[in-house]
């Protein structure tokens, strides 16, 4: 506990926040054990999974239903500097805004210029991933704000914070573009992915954004930036387990000395 104290904020006098901790870190580890389980969210490879127990919900395009997932958070992250007076305030709140704001425009960004869509999106799947990043947006900006009369943690982690976002999100840009160029447009068939880091792991762009989240919870320093990205990580394990495993199963010449996530180990 000393060790967490000296590297965290206390955490903030807000049932809110508290609540939110708690239910992120939940649920997002309940998320990555379902995916090993089967039970995928429906997007991406696993958009047409568990379509018989989601009877009722409609398919949307991946493209359309992307975009739904990181604008209302990026619109936040990008507005509250400026439209909520006060809420950001401080060179360590205005560098978790910025690397926020920054993180989801490069995901409208590559939804509109950069990634091939061939599928669809479970309706269901685009709410509540959508939700969660709103939510987890407006939690991680708010919880920020909560520290402004606070001291600051005995380690301070911000400009280390930074320079792994850096790492993070130009190291998921990358591997991002370089599955963009797998196929031609209008193409729809899957392809084992070449080149960077996806010769030791079929999904750098899952480390990468690890590493970026990483980075955005040590320029934060709170309670909640921490619990989040904890389950951010159980969730991509989860999830690059089983594309892993998908991968496997429909490509005999999937090379097996390619891991999921870390290279030489996982």
């Amino acid at each position: 506990m000393s060790i967490l104290n000296s590297f965290l904020f206390p955490p903030p006098p807000s049932i809110f926040v508290s609540a939110m901790s708690m239910i992120s870190f939940t649920s997002l580890t309940i998320s990555g054990l379902s995916e090993i389980c089967g039970r995928h969210l429906r997007y991406s490879k696993f958009w047409d999974a568990g379509a018989g127990r989601s009877r009722g919900f409609k398919q949307i395009s991946s493209k359309a239903g992307m975009l739904f997932l990181y604008s209302p958070a990026m619109a936040y992250a990008v507005a509250s500097p400026f439209v909520f007076y006060g809420l950001v305030d401080g060179i360590r709140a205005r560098l978790v805004a910025a690397a926020l704001a920054i993180h989801f425009a490069k995901r409208v960004f590559e939804v509109l210029f950069i990634h091939q869509y061939s599928g669809q999106m479970g309706f269901d799947s685009t709410i509540s991933i959508s939700l969660s990043y709103f939510l987890s947006t407006l939690t991680t900006i708010y919880a920020q704000h909560l520290t402004q009369n606070m001291p600051e943690p005995a380690m301070d982690f911000k400009y280390a914070g930074v320079l792994l976002f850096l790492v993070g999100i130009s190291g998921n840009f990358y591997h991002h573009y370089l599955l963009s160029k797998l196929r031609v447009k209008g193409e729809k068939v899957y392809k084992i992915p070449k080149g960077g880091l996806f010769e030791l792991v079929i999904c750098p762009h899952y480390l990468f954004e690890i590493i970026g989240f990483i980075g955005i919870c040590l320029i934060s320093q709170t309670v909640y930036s921490f619990s989040f990205t904890f389950g951010t990580i159980i969730y991509l394990i989860g999830r690059s387990y089983v594309t892993r495993h998908w991968y496997l199963s429909k490509f005999d010449d999937f090379p097996k000395n390619v891991k999921a996530l870390i290279p030489y180990v996982f």
